[in-house]
C-alpha cells in the first residue's frame, strides 16, 4: 500500500509539473467595434468570443484591433486575466495589440509598447503605413515552474508594404535588444502577410512558425481571415504564432479555431491556438 501511495504521489507531482510548464497561447484579431458591422457588431459577438477564449483555457493571448471599450469588456468578461500594452494612439486611445495573461499564474517582470516606425519610442506612423502600428510585450515568470519567457504581440499595416517589411525587421531587432538573457520568446500577431511573402520569410529565418513544427497535425482550416463570410472557404492565412529557434518551446498542438454560433463567427478572423511545452 505504501509503495502504491508513493508511486501515486510521484505521478501527481509529475502531472502538476507538466501542467506548470505547458503554455497555451492564442493570437486573436477580435475585429474593432464599428457601427457598420450591424448585427455582426461587437455587442453581439463579445460574450461568445470571451467564452471561446475561456473554453480553450488560453494562458497567454495577444489581441489585435482592441479599442478601449473592447479592452474594458474583455477585462470584465475574463476577470482571471490581466494585460500589458497600450493603444496605438496612446494609453487608452486607439486600437491595442495587448498581451493578456493569467494573473494567478504569471508575474510580469518587464513590459512595454513600441511603435512600428522610424521613431519607435513615441506615438508615430511608420514608412508607408495607413495607421499607427504598435508591438506590445511582456517578460513573464511562471509562478509555478519559475521559468521565464517573453511574449510579443503586434498588428502590421494592411496597406504599406514597406511598413510591413520594416515592421518585421524592427520587431526582430527589438526582441534581440530586450532579450539580453536569452529567454524563450513568443511572437503573436495579425501580420497581414501570407506565408510566401518576403517579410514572413524573414521572420522564418529568425524564428519558427508553430504551424510548421507542431507534434500533432495542425487542426482546422488553412486560413484565418474569414471576413464574416460563413458560407465560404477560409484560405487566407495572415495570423501567426512564432517562437524563437532555441527549441526550449516544444509545440505540441497547433490549431486555427473556426468555432461559430447561430451561423456566425465571433470575429472576422479565426484565432490561432498553440499548446507549447517549455523545456
Amino acid at each position: 500500500m505504501k509503495k502504491i501511495s508513493i508511486a501515486l504521489f510521484v505521478l501527481i507531482v509529475a502531472a502538476f509539473a507538466s501542467h506548470a510548464q505547458t503554455v497555451k497561447v492564442m493570437s486573436y484579431n477580435i475585429r474593432l467595434d464599428i457601427a457598420v458591422d450591424g448585427e455582426k457588431g461587437w455587442k453581439f459577438r463579445k460574450d461568445f468570443l470571451a467564452s471561446q477564449i475561456a473554453f480553450y483555457d488560453a494562458d497567454v493571448f495577444g489581441v489585435q484591433e482592441a479599442l478601449p471599450n473592447q479592452m474594458s469588456d474583455l477585462a470584465t468578461l475574463l476577470p482571471e486575466y490581466a494585460h500589458v500594452g497600450i493603444g496605438r494612439d496612446g494609453d487608452g486611445k486607439g486600437e491595442a495589440s495587448a498581451v493578456f495573461y493569467k494573473k494567478d499564474r504569471f508575474k510580469v517582470l518587464q513590459s512595454g509598447t513600441f511603435w512600428l516606425s522610424e521613431t519607435p519610442d513615441k506615438i508615430s506612423k511608420g514608412w508607408d503605413a495607413a495607421y499607427n502600428r504598435v508591438c506590445s510585450y511582456g517578460l513573464f515568470r511562471d509562478l509555478k515552474s519559475k521559468k521565464r519567457f517573453w511574449a510579443f504581440n503586434t498588428h502590421l499595416d494592411h496597406i504599406g508594404a514597406a511598413a510591413r517589411k520594416n515592421g518585421v525587421e524592427l520587431i526582430l531587432a527589438r526582441i534581440k535588444s530586450l532579450n539580453e538573457k536569452n529567454y524563450p520568446v513568443i511572437l503573436t500577431g495579425d501580420l497581414n502577410l501570407e506565408p510566401d511573402s518576403v517579410p514572413i520569410k524573414i521572420l522564418k529565418n529568425a524564428m519558427t512558425d508553430t504551424r510548421d513544427v507542431s507534434a500533432e497535425k495542425p487542426f482546422g482550416p488553412s486560413g484565418t481571415f474569414n471576413g464574416f463570410k460563413f458560407n465560404e472557404p477560409v484560405t487566407r492565412l495572415i495570423d501567426y504564432i512564432f517562437i524563437d529557434n532555441s527549441k526550449r518551446f516544444e509545440v505540441r498542438k497547433y490549431a486555427i479555431l473556426s468555432d461559430s454560433k447561430d451561423l456566425r463567427y465571433p470575429s472576422d478572423h479565426f484565432p490561432v491556438f498553440a499548446e507549447l511545452y517549455l523545456n
